[in-house]
């Protein structure tokens, strides 16, 4: 889905970014904000259109060991289901919503950016740009995917009593839909003042501009670091809440209901003040160009090892009968307790053991017998209980996976805190990489080539890392491979931090790069100005009084004779 929203988005930003400045800002945002709507309805379609979700009512006594051995398997439904999910369509109306989605959202970031820093003084844009986009945006966001997770798919219209499963289940499909037609409602009303605000206009050829800003170092070092930081933001942000659920053993609304609190409760106040401050500092003592550039790479630094720090802090690994744990030294999930029942190897219906152990399906745990209904079934006599575990009088098995230990909690604890401070941090020193002088066609740009290079890709490599540490995939109904259901936590965490923190290591050696071209540049423009070359102080005040009203500008430009032409970030 994001690759679809990426894919609208790069269709039109080039366009955008540069003609967008030359019309009615406002009212462009405006309109991208009703295509956004638009496709957030589409989106929500295909739950209108596709069959229930099949766990609703699942008749669960066949999956023990007792029913599985004489069963005689119907295909007729199953064939029909097979061919009617081979000829659907609706990833037609996910691909066009979401490309309608990306198309909408394009003139937000560079046109709105800019309109700020014209219509507000300098010093103030941070807060401006701090509180709409570092604050408000994602907290909805998380928050509303956290409530609705808990929600079931298919809410409203199957009676809730029957499902037999609940939002901690890996199973588990919440109620996607609800979050596209909710947001796409308060984009629509979101969208009404931008019709009211006024107007500005700025005339730039482009060809200059273009050459302008691909010519500059400065510039293009600030691009290449945004683009490597940004791999690993999409790839951590992506996969964090997967991540949470398979190395920290939370459930999967829990993970996203973390993440929003992570911003909310906890993150919020942490980049708020982080911003805040940092705009504060560059305002009250006047830190300059290459006070401001020392004071982001710092941030940058220490927040980078305290994400290195999070790839140390785990737990044990889930407890699953002949997955990660063996039976007489084979990993494998037949043994002689569950050898007689005809167990399909394939099925994934985890119960939980009193012990604590998981076992993959009732079947493969050996149960003979089940009572209760619905949530409330409970398996007994599995005789797999007492080969791996001391034999207990208590053979019985509940619905889901086990929960971790306690231990798994605490380490979970820490690493909130670990990440908390790192966002601190890493917002303390956020401020000063906005654009003021170049506005929409540099941001635009900017945008462009990270999104290209920087939103797209990284789902899909960090994906396929990720997929080598599974140890149980699920299989769809027509036989195809499906989602992973466990994966090797050890493995898993190595890999995925491993991967996030080395892209951080290099964004920061890019920023090692770009600190050195402004502490050149800021030296070049002083003498240009008349200023001694021994009087330029290490906090780089700025040439011409560039950064006298404190706010953070890297200057970027050819060369001297371009002073008066000279763009700053």
């Amino acid at each position: 889905m994001h690759c679809f929203f990426s894919t609208g988005n790069l269709l039109v930003i080039a366009f955008v970014s540069y003609f967008g400045s030359k019309f009615h800002r406002p009212r462009l945002i405006g309109a991208g904000c009703l295509v956004m709507a638009a496709g957030s309805f589409i989106t929500a379609l295909p739950h209108f259109f596709q069959d229930l979700h099949t766990n609703h009512k699942e008749n669960l006594l066949f999956l023990s060991c007792f029913f599985n051995r004489d069963a005689k398997c119907t295909v007729s439904s199953v064939l029909s289901a097979c061919e009617k999910a081979i000829g659907s369509s609706m990833w037609i109306y996910v691909f066009l919503g979401n490309m309608l989605r990306g198309i909408g959202e394009t003139p937000i970031m560079p046109l709105g950016l800019s309109y700020l820093d014209d219509f507000a003084s300098e010093e103030n844009t941070p807060f401006y740009i701090g509180q709409t986009v570092g604050i408000i945006g994602p907290i909805g966001g998380f928050l509303l995917g956290s409530y609705l997770s808990k929600i079931y798919v298919d809410v409203g219209f199957v009676d809730l009593d029957e499902v037999t499963i609940t939002y901690k289940d890996s199973r588990w499909v919440g109620a996607w839909w609800l979050g596209f037609i909710v947001t796409g409602l308060i984009i629509t009303l979101s969208s009404i003042p931008f019709w009211f605000l006024p107007k500005s206009i700025r005339k730039e050829d482009m060809g200059p501009s273009l050459k302008r800003l691909f010519s500059n170092k400065v510039y293009m070092l600030l691009v290449l670091t945004s683009l490597i930081a940004v791999n690993g933001f999409i790839g951590m942000i992506t996969f964090k809440p997967k991540y949470m659920e398979q190395v920290f053993g939370q459930a999967s609304s829990r993970a996203i209901f973390l993440i929003g609190t992570e911003i909310r409760i906890m993150n919020l106040p942490a980049v708020a003040l982080g911003i805040i401050g940092g705009g504060l500092l560059l305002k009250k003592m006047k830190l300059g160009v290459v006070g401001a550039a020392r004071l982001a790479m710092t941030s940058s630094i220490l927040s980078c090892c305290l994400l290195i720090l999070q790839a140390f802090i785990r737990c044990n690994q889930a407890e699953v009968a002949g997955l990660t744990v063996s039976y007489q030294g084979n990993q494998t999930l037949l043994s002689q307790c569950n050898s007689g029942c005809s167990c399909s190897l394939k099925q994934w219906d985890p119960v939980c053991a009193h012990n604590g152990m998981t076992y993959v399906s009732p079947c493969l745990a050996g149960c003979q017998s089940s009572s209760g209904a619905s949530k409330d079934l409970v398996y007994h006599n599995c005789s797999c209980i007492g080969e791996l575990m001391t034999p207990s009088p208590n053979m019985s098995v509940v619905l889901g996976q086990c929960p971790r230990k306690d231990d798994c909690n605490r380490m979970f604890k820490v690493y909130m805190a670990l990440s908390v401070t790192g966002s601190f941090i890493s917002a303390f020193g956020g401020t000063s990489s906005y654009i003021a002088d170049l506005k929409s066609f540099a941001l635009g740009m900017q945008t462009l080539i990270v999104r290209t290079l920087g939103g797209i890709p990284p789902p899909i490599y960090f994906g396929a890392l990720i997929d080598q540490t599974c140890l149980k995939w699920g299989t769809k109904q027509c036989g195809g491979v499906g989602a992973c259901r466990l994966y090797d936590s050890h493995a898993f965490r190595l890999r995925f931090m491993g991967l996030v923190s080395g892209l951080y290591v290099l964004a920061n050696v890019t920023w090692g790069a770009l600190y050195t071209q402004i502490v050149k540049k800021q030296k070049r423009l002083a003498q240009a100005d008349g200023v001694a070359a021994n009087g330029v102080a290490c906090d780089g005040a700025a040439a011409n009084g560039a950064a006298a009203n404190g706010h953070a500008m890297i200057t970027v430009g050819l060369d001297a004779d371009m002073i008066e032409k000279e763009s700053t970030i």
